[in-house]
């Protein structure tokens, strides 16, 4: 950033502004949720082997590695005086994944699902990005905790009511028998709350949050974007994404280096509890499903509870060592769900769970979005989340063979699995130093962070 950017004092926002702002991580989450509870379940009841559960959950890797960045890097070089520069993104997205949300219970085949996953984490990956860029465009650096965490307080509560959804519809309208190939009518309504609140809570952040227009030299940038071709408009974010990677900060491969395990690690976790828990409970899908969704309920109530508490501790102990601990707490739920037989009793584990999933979610945001440009905040969050998207991708490829031949086929195993990568990427938030996390970064003369 030259030095008329890095002068440009944004205000500090209200805490109701920053709560409007993110609402619509609301009905994100909520999807996602879904998506950690209920596809998986659905995969399941139309045929799919456990085995085979990695390879179909592809497309939310393949999806967010592809669409993420290069929706961050278009909307650096968008801007519209009716709809801003980020909104017109995950308007789009909610609206996509809406529609996707309200077709998948009526799936009638397994391929089917799979190919409306794809377009639903399309939508929900258009608009997570723009949204996690707003957050840093809107707040002063003094603020940039509070918004993150702010997001983690909505992930939990987003996910939170997927899952009281989920029980509650189970719980009025019975298990029922179950039939092959056929999705029970109690997962249906869950999918059509979503399909609301995905598209009603990213209208009222819309509607509520103003975005700040760009500088002179910003918009002498767009302005030079605008005057390209098709042709290179659609080669531009590609070129830029390569080169702000081959000159990105050494603490973001730092942090690269954590991801890789932590997100291998939980995307093992959600495919493979729902199968655990019909070995460790003897559960049919739709009790183990159920459970799922109590375990999830639980984590991300615990989210809901913590999230805003971690803004004043990393403040005071700072972010590594907060996110290290939490780490450690999610490896040791992992190692210890698997052997636990009562069905309330194993949800304990999952409050360190959510303390962990809380600090996943905000920290690294915080960190990284310190020590960016702010004219290149949005495809800088499209990398960082293309650092979760690549651990899912290898994950959903390697892990197939893993379970069956390494892990005999196994859930048991597959959630101890899940402990030791949190274990790793736990020593690995250790590295993570104030230091890097503060240090000035340039590109291109482009001089220090706020």
């Amino acid at each position: 950033m030259n030095k008329i950017l890095s002068s440009i004092k944004k205000p500090n926002l209200s805490f109701w502004q920053i709560f409007n702002m993110n609402v619509g991580f609301l009905g994100i989450q909520f999807s996602f949720g879904l998506q950690q509870t209920a596809i998986n379940p659905i995969f399941l009841y139309l045929g799919a082997a456990e085995d085979l559960l990695p390879i179909l959950n592809i497309a939310g890797p393949i999806t967010g590695l592809i669409v993420q960045p290069i929706i961050g890097a278009i909307s650096d070089k968008t801007w519209s005086p009716k709809f801003g520069r980020r909104k017109p993104f995950f308007l789009i997205g909610a609206l996509l994944g809406s529609l996707c949300l309200f077709a998948f219970p009526f799936s009638p085949a397994l391929w089917v699902a799979v190919s409306l996953l794809w377009i639903l984490d399309i939508g929900n990956n258009m608009a997570m990005e723009p949204y996690r860029a707003l957050v840093g465009d809107k707040l002063p650096k003094t603020q940039l905790s509070l918004g993150y965490q702010m997001q983690s307080l909505f992930v939990g509560a987003g996910t939170v009511i997927a899952m009281i959804s989920i029980i509650y519809f189970q719980d009025i309208l019975g298990l029922a028998e179950e039939v092959a190939g056929s999705i029970p009518l109690w997962l249906y309504y869950s999918f059509f709350i979503g399909a609301v609140l995905s598209i009603t809570t990213i209208l009222w952040s819309v509607y509520k949050t103003k975005e700040i227009p760009p500088s002179p030299e910003e918009m002498e940038e767009i302005e030079g974007f605008r005057r390209l071709t098709f042709a290179e408009k659609f080669k531009e974010p590609f070129i830029e994404i390569a080169s702000t990677v081959k000159t990105m900060p050494k603490f973001m491969w730092k942090v690269a280096g954590v991801y890789l395990f932590q997100w291998y690690a939980l995307f093992v976790y959600w495919q493979f509890n729902v199968p655990m828990f019909r070995d460790t409970l003897n559960f049919s899908i739709g009790e183990a499903a159920s459970q799922s969704a109590k375990m999830s309920l639980t984590y991300n109530s615990a989210t809901i509870l913590v999230a805003l508490v971690l803004v004043p501790l990393t403040l005071k102990y700072g972010g590594r060592k907060i996110y290290a601990a939490s780490l450690f707490g999610t490896a040791l739920a992992m190692f210890l769900i698997p052997y636990i037989t009562d069905a309330n009793l194993v949800l304990a584990p999952m409050i360190l769970f959510g303390i962990g999933w809380a600090a996943m979610m905000g920290i690294p945001y915080t960190m990284v979005s310190k020590i960016v440009p702010q004219r290149k905040r949005g495809i800088y969050m499209g990398i960082l989340n293309m650092m979760i998207v690549i651990p899912m991708a290898i994950e959903t490829v390697t892990f197939g063979p893993i379970y069956k031949y390494l892990l005999g086929d196994n859930a048991i195993n597959a959630i101890l699995f899940a402990g030791v990568f949190f274990l790793i990427s736990a020593f690995l938030a250790l590295r993570l130093t104030p230091k890097q996390a503060q240090e000035v970064y340039d590109v291109e003369n482009e001089g220090v962070v706020e």
